[in-house]
């Protein structure tokens, strides 16, 4: 039987989706389409954190993703998860952009109890290897970080990832490395933000790092995607987990950098009868300026219009001053307030409200206000048989 939950625009297929415990997991929309796996003898196998490879299903095996497979490898076999299979393999395959005479492993069956029994073995190995090589590299005093070991599924092979600055020369790492572990050596020279996206993490956005689950190419991002968005120049709050500024700085840029051009240039100041303005503040999507008349400290502040801006430039052009920067003379109105994304995580947020549920009093309630709190000693009390009996002092 096949669930389908339906949307407003169509339905997610079961089959296409799978536990969202591996990074870079792809949603197979072309999961529901008969004959859909027959069309393509390729499927997509991820290993361990980001690691990712194509092979063909020559055996014609029934696979669906999430099996665990036993593909080839130089030397033995590795173990991995099937992610993809169908028509969309083929469009991962070019959008990472494989080349055609690429060789092409192929998929030897699914894993039995016996594979999976090497590949824990292999698997809890990792941690401690790691450790070591990062104390044989510190003794040869390499200057490079070994950030993560994996082992092949047979444990035939360990790949070393690691960082470096610039070139190393690590031919007697490979040695003692072999010495130790017994095992074949394969050292892979991986970025900051490939360390990033294998370990995984949270970033202060409160959502898995970008790099961990869909980017699989890195674009290079310079402090001038942060000077077009008018953000604090501050590399703690500009850099991400790996160190290196965040990737979502490029996200916004073109929004940004076509929004200022509704601005004139900030170094143009605007003349009036009364006084010279000169550039403050923008916010750049309300399509607001802020001109102060000083040029080093916020005196007279006026908030007008991109738009209004352009009108004053052009008459300062033909020779001619406004009476005020505003249009008409008019005072110019005040911007709304933008809403704050982040401000439910503020901890005072509860504070704001405490009294706003406290109903007005109105000038007829005095009179029952102090009536409701006279002290106890000017009320009646009321004696043991229930009868109201006079205060002493009255």
């Amino acid at each position: 039987m096949e669930y389908k939950l339906h949307n407003g625009s169509g339905g997610l297929c079961c089959k296409g989706s799978s536990r969202h415990d591996r990074q870079l997991n792809t949603y197979d929309w072309l999961a529901d389409i008969p004959g859909n796996a027959i069309e393509c003898d390729m499927i997509e196998v991820q290993f361990k954190n980001t690691r990712k490879g194509y092979y063909l299903n020559s055996n014609k095996l029934e696979l669906t993703k999430g099996d665990v497979v036993a593909v080839e490898a130089n030397p033995g076999h590795d173990i991995g998860v099937v992610t993809l299979t169908g028509e969309l393999v083929k469009l991962q395959m070019k959008k990472t952009r494989m080349r055609p005479d690429a060789e092409i492993r192929r998929v030897y069956r699914k894993a039995r109890p016996v594979d999976m029994e090497k590949y824990a073995e292999a698997k809890a190995r990792e941690h401690e290897t790691m450790i070591r090589s990062r104390q044989i590299a510190a003794e040869l005093e390499l200057n490079m970080k070994i950030g993560d070991v994996e082992f092949q599924g047979d444990g035939n092979k360990a790949i070393f990832y690691y960082i470096a600055d610039g070139r190393v020369d690590f031919r007697q790492l490979i040695k003692l490395l072999a010495d130790a572990f017994k095992t074949r050596i394969e050292m892979k020279q991986i970025g900051a933000r490939q360390e990033a996206g294998r370990i995984g993490s949270i970033g202060p956005c409160g959502r898995e790092l970008c790099c961990a689950t869909w980017m699989t190419n890195f674009i290079s991002v310079s402090t001038a995607a942060a000077r077009f968005q008018d953000l604090s120049l501050n590399p703690q709050k500009l850099a991400g987990q790996c160190a290196k500024l965040k990737c979502c700085l490029n996200y916004e840029v073109d929004c940004y950098v076509e929004a200022q051009k509704r601005f004139p240039s900030r170094e143009i100041q605007l003349e009036t009868k009364d006084n010279t303005y000169f550039f403050f503040k923008a916010d750049i999507l309300a399509n607001q300026i802020t001109y102060s008349t000083d040029k080093n400290i916020p005196a007279n502040l006026v908030t007008i219009s991109g738009r209004r801006a352009f009108e004053v430039v052009n008459l300062n052009k033909n020779g001619s001053k406004p009476d005020s920067l505003a249009a008409n003379g008019n005072t110019p109105e005040a911007p709304k307030p933008s809403t704050d994304l982040l401000d439910q995580d503020s901890l005072t947020r509860f504070d704001r409200q405490r009294n706003n549920n406290r109903k007005p009093m109105r000038n007829g309630d005095n009179t029952s206000q102090r009536r409701r709190h006279r002290p106890p000693q000017n009320r009646n009390r009321r004696g043991a048989n229930g009868n109201q009996t006079p205060n002493a002092n009255a």
